[in-house]
């Protein structure tokens, strides 16, 4: 049989770092998490600087035969046509920040071909997909969850 004790001991409030005694109210907790956020400066995605990002995010890549970055400030489709592509298999690299989660629809001569997503936590997100037949590509990328800001790249596969 399991004995619980008729009185639990409890340190005196004196004894608890005041750090502790801080934490223990809603308005320190409030306070501290405010503190914390204020060490480290977001910068919206309305204000970020997309070619800065891009640089570091997603380097151009040798023999890309379409790339593009930008934001999505609303749910409305961003759409990129390249020239004629030949057929072949591809790799299409995406990444994207900001929280949610980024579309990409791969269509060749208005045909599709591949959808890709991408977590907009700063990963990249790899899709490998095959053309089947020469034509002029077009990704588009769009989201539920703007504002995000987003980068992709499609290269033919070695």
């Amino acid at each position: 049989m399991l004995r619980v004790p008729a009185v639990v001991h409890v340190p005196a409030l004196s004894r608890v770092p005041a750090v502790v005694r801080v934490l223990k109210t809603a308005a320190g907790t409030g306070a501290l998490l405010l503190a914390l956020a204020g060490c480290s400066p977001m910068v919206s995605i309305e204000n970020a600087d997309v070619p800065a990002w891009k640089a570091t995010a997603l380097p151009s890549a040798p023999g890309s035969v379409l790339e593009d970055a930008g934001k999505i400030l609303n749910r409305d489709r961003i759409i990129q046509e390249a020239v004629t592509i030949p057929a072949g298999r591809y790799v299409l690299t995406v990444t994207c920040e900001g929280g949610g989660k980024a579309f990409f629809a791969v269509s060749v001569d208005r045909k599709p071909i591949a959808d890709a997503g991408a977590a907009c936590n700063g990963s990249r997100e790899i899709t490998k997909l095959n053309v089947p037949q020469a034509g002029a590509v077009e990704i588009s990328a769009s989201s539920v969850d703007p504002p995000l800001i987003y980068a992709y790249q499609l290269v033919p596969a070695k």
